[in-house]
């Protein structure tokens, strides 16, 4: 996805609904259950529920939502149970899309993502079949619609911080990280006075593919749509140019 469409969809999904919020909401307090018990609820001992606290953040998650994530994955409160599926496939022309699920009945799950990727002219794949096509990275979006930041003051905290690569963007700034530096990036840019408007680690296409067909364009957003909208679905990647 490139960095400008990555923009337009933060700014899409902050105007939406409290209904969407809170959808967006469930879905990180799931991933915290998961990470929390896999690694503990410190997050300076586990590395990935500092990033994923800093992602939901990002996202306007209230500090109490995310505490009562943390207790009750810890056993505090009593947790459900979920597993992490990783679904891979192809949309309309080839696109190439991965699917990341966190869910408690695994044959839902899969009936739903197979019937989004038949209805909307694409297949599922074998594990592994595009993922070679992406790159795992930390990305943050620093919002600059009123132009208060400077773009050389920007590069160079980022920089300074240990991330790997900066863009200037429309009305904002991408940094990408290596994952494992990630949430050191983030906390350097924080304790530097910046607030993101996204923040997580995500899989980066290598390469995008741009659709011409109306047909195959209406396809691929629906598709992306109702893979979102699905209570089980984390995070929907792909390499298709918007």
């Amino acid at each position: 996805m490139s960095g400008h469409s990555k923009w337009s969809n933060i700014k899409h999904k902050k105007e939406k609904s409290d209904a969407k919020k809170g959808k967006i909401f469930t879905k990180i307090g799931r991933e915290i259950t998961v990470i929390v018990k896999a690694g503990g609820p410190d997050p300076e001992s586990n590395s990935k529920l500092k990033d994923v606290i800093t992602k939901a953040r990002a996202n306007n998650m209230p500090n109490e939502n995310i505490q009562r994530c943390i207790k009750k994955a810890s056993g505090e409160m009593g947790a459900d149970n979920y597993e992490e599926i990783t679904y891979e496939g192809y949309g309309p022309s080839g696109v190439a899309v991965i699917v990341e699920t966190l869910t408690d009945n695994r044959n839902r799950t899969a009936g739903d993502v197979r019937h989004y990727f038949d209805k909307f002219g694409g297949n599922l794949g074998q594990n592994g079949c595009v993922s070679f096509m992406f790159d795992k990275k930390g990305v943050i979006i620093i919002s600059n619609e009123d132009g208060d930041l400077s773009e050389d003051t920007v590069m160079m905290d980022a920089l300074e911080s240990g991330a790997e690569d900066f863009a200037s963007l429309e009305d904002c700034f991408e940094i990408q990280t290596d994952p494992d530096s990630f949430s050191a990036v983030c906390s350097e840019l924080e304790g530097k006075g910046y607030s993101f408007a996204s923040a997580e680690i995500e899989m980066i296409p290598q390469t995008t593919v741009a659709l011409t067909d109306e047909k195959d364009i209406l396809f691929m957003g629906k598709l992306i749509e109702m893979l979102e909208d699905n209570d089980d679905v984390q995070n929907v990647y792909h390499n298709w140019e918007e």
